[in-house]
């Protein structure tokens, strides 16, 4: 037991050293997506549509090995247009083509990695991939006659980017929406999960 306690001990002053090394700096964030939902069952088709995000972004970098961590609060809109008129359980009330549009707090947390030993040359472009979890906890919505909402979602992000001059960032990244966002209030069941597709476009203060 105290052998474990030493070991925690340990991993916890090394965590602690490690961050008090690292090198935090905050960007201003902005984005469009492209979104997407994965309903549990394909009885009815689901057209894309077109969303936006922006806020606040951290990135802690630990010096000398390239890895780092990324966290956020963004506002961030997703949603569809799900044609439940191709069903008569729905055409029959006068349903067709209904967009849910779902307006999210979103906290990313990602690892990162950033290529910084290019001879001098990161200076000025300097690739990077990261990936992670990200949180959604919804703060709006519509349409709730036909659709009931969870009040917030899991999703996994994978994506990579350059960053310019040490002052820019562009990104690209997909999001798997791992728990439902919304499912009807006709067929309990029939649940949705999100996929979007975002570009991204960060400046450091």
């Amino acid at each position: 037991m105290k052998k474990t306690i030493r070991i925690i001990a340990a991993l916890a002053l090394s965590l602690v050293s490690l961050t008090a090394g690292a090198q935090l700096r905050w960007a201003g964030a902005v984005g469009v997506n492209v979104n997407n939902l994965k309903f549990k069952q394909d009885l009815v088709t689901v057209d894309k549509s077109m969303g936006a995000s922006a806020g606040l972004v951290g990135e802690l970098m630990f010096p000398g090995i390239g890895f780092g961590l990324d966290l956020g609060l963004l506002y961030n809109m997703q949603g569809a247009d799900v044609n439940l008129g191709e069903r008569e359980v729905w055409a029959s009330i006068g349903a067709g083509k209904e967009k849910v549009m779902i307006h999210n707090l979103n906290i990313p947390l990602h690892l990162r990695f950033k290529y910084t030993r290019l001879g001098g040359f990161e200076d000025k472009v300097a690739p990077f991939v990261f990936g992670g979890p990200e949180f959604n906890l919804q703060i709006a919505h519509n349409n709730g006659d036909l659709f009931k909402y969870s009040g917030g979602d899991l999703g996994l992000t994978a994506g990579g980017g350059v960053e310019l001059f040490k002052r820019w960032q562009v990104s690209v990244a997909y999001t798997w929406g791992m728990t439902y966002v919304c499912k009807t209030k006709l067929l309990d069941n029939f649940s949705a999960q999100s996929r979007q597709l975002r570009i991204s476009a960060l400046y450091f203060f």
